[in-house]
Formats: structure tokens, sequence, C-alpha cells
């Protein structure tokens, strides 16, 4: 399952790097919970809670039906 997560995570990248941050892989849970880090300017980012949740986790479970929920680090 943690291909399949990397795989996804990388389709997202390219957006979040454009807007001059990323996120990092940290885990990915036997439980289907994924551990994530943004990292650059979604770190710090008033939005990135929403961008966690909406975007991100969303893209997962979409991608890889296992993803239960996504939480940052």
């Amino acid at each position: 399952m943690k291909d399949k997560v990397e795989k996804a995570l990388g389709e997202i990248r390219p957006a979040l790097q454009a807007d001059g941050g990323d996120v990092e892989l940290i885990d990915v849970g036997d439980d289907g919970v994924v551990k994530v880090k943004l990292t650059g300017a979604c770190g710090g980012c008033p939005m990135a809670r929403m961008t966690l949740k909406s975007g991100i986790e969303r893209r997962l479970k979409q991608a890889v039906p296992e993803v239960k929920e996504v939480v940052g680090c």
C-alpha cells in the first residue's frame, strides 16, 4: 500500500510545489491511517488543514481505497 500512496502523492506534489510547498510521507499504518508532513510554504500556511483534508486525503482515498484517514505530523 505504501507504494500506491507514494505514487498518488507524486501526482499531488506538482500543485503543492507550484505554491512553494511539498508533502512528505511519514508512515502508512496497517489501519489505513497515512501520516504526512506538509513542508515549505505549505507547512506554515493557514490553509494547510484544508489542503490536507480536502485535497490530499480526498485524492489518496480515490487512488488507494485502503486509506481511511490522512493526518498531519
